[in-house]
């Protein structure tokens, strides 16, 4: 559960030229960050349809 004041984030790195998804930072790839669980995976959803790799 939330507490006031400890916002949760959750991050993934993205290289979209290789289709690559990482849960951990990679030289390279672009920084994504979600504030709300809900968008965070409809991201994850949305590049498994896409066939991303993940890492």
């Amino acid at each position: 559960m939330e507490t006031q004041g400890e916002a949760r984030v959750w991050r993934i790195w993205v290289n979209t030229e290789a289709r690559v998804v990482s849960f951990h930072r990679e030289e390279g790839f672009q920084l994504l960050e979600f504030h709300s669980w809900e968008y965070f995976q409809e991201a994850i959803d949305q590049y498994t349809r896409q066939r991303y790799r993940y890492q």
